[in-house]
């Protein structure tokens, strides 16, 4: 019988300028990756086979080995990268650059700039639908999001959004856009059809003051019934139902959540934690965290593989 292949997790740390490769079966970091100056984003490649991390202060998108860390290519990612999302066909690599108000198409397999789209000040979260035929990028000053038509690469709408939007997620559907706006408190959702806001989620955490509740990550699980909400600064995740949008829990994790993943089985929730520099497991079943892991100076994204 075949061995099941370990399930692993990438974590950026952002002060530490490197990733911590956790084992989460065994409960520990098992390697630790020198990376380039300040990295945030973090994925795989579609085809799992590689890393890339973003390294803002060096204008860069690593591309690593996922097996031995080593760097195979830096990618030109514009100034200042933070988020960035591999495309739904694998060929593209889009960057939102936050020092030049732009996002950046990057060709994998050219590994040069395919195409770039003006969007507002300061871009961050950035997704493409399901379908493939819409990217939607923050605009942290600007309190707006744009979508932008792929075909055209032009912005074809943008949509006024609650302080400081840092994190965009389609429901699996292409039906919803979850906006996670930092300052504002909430989680706005979005009709792609119309571009409109129709719906808001407020929290409120046992004991949390409001000021400290900053929505950051998002992620859905696999079968699209739950969210969970990366509450930063108030230390706790939500986990939300998506048809009704009622925040059905909250769990206590480490210092300030930036992001997390979702194992595939959709059981645990692995959160960064960037102000305690460690990382929880959270048993969504159980609604508990039921492990913390040490990582790196400013654990800020998470990737996983198996």
């Amino acid at each position: 019988m075949a061995q099941t292949a370990p399930l692993i997790a990438y974590v950026s740390n952002e002060r530490g300028n490197s990733v911590s490769v956790i084992d989460l079966a065994a409960g520990k970091a098992v390697a630790t990756w020198k990376v380039g100056q300040r990295p945030r984003g973090i994925a795989l490649t579609r085809d799992g086979a590689q890393v890339l991390v973003a390294s803002g202060l060096d204008n860069s998108v690593e591309l690593r080995d996922r097996t031995s860390g080593a760097l195979v290519a830096h990618l030109p990612s514009g100034q200042d990268p933070e988020q960035f999302y591999p495309s739904r066909d694998g060929k593209l690599l889009f960057v939102s650059n936050e020092d030049d108000a732009a996002m950046t198409a990057v060709d994998l397999s050219t590994r040069a700039v395919a195409w770039q789209v003006p969007v507002g000040k300061e871009p961050e979260g950035i997704t493409q639908s399901p379908d493939g035929k819409v990217i939607v990028v923050t605009s942290e000053d600007g309190k707006l999001i744009s979508w932008i038509d792929a075909a055209s690469h032009q912005v074809v709408a943008t949509t006024e959004t609650e302080a400081r939007p840092r994190h965009v997620e389609f429901t699996a559907d292409g039906r919803q856009l979850w906006i996670a706006a930092e300052m504002g408190g909430v989680v706005q959702i979005a009709d792609p059809a119309t571009h409109a806001i129709t719906a808001t989620i407020s929290f409120a955490p046992p004991g949390v003051q409001p000021i400290r509740i900053m929505p950051c990550g998002i992620r859905f699980t696999p079968d699209g019934r739950k969210a969970i909400v990366a509450l930063g600064r108030a230390n706790h995740i939500a986990i939300v139902d998506v048809a009704s949008h009622a925040v059905e829990a909250y769990v206590k994790v480490g210092q300030r959540p930036w992001h997390l993943a979702i194992t595939p089985d959709g059981g645990r929730a692995i959160v960064a934690n960037g102000m305690s520099d460690d990382v929880s497991i959270v048993d969504l079943n159980a609604r508990a965290v039921i492990a913390t892991i040490p990582a790196g100076a400013g654990p800020w994204g998470v990737a996983i593989a198996p």
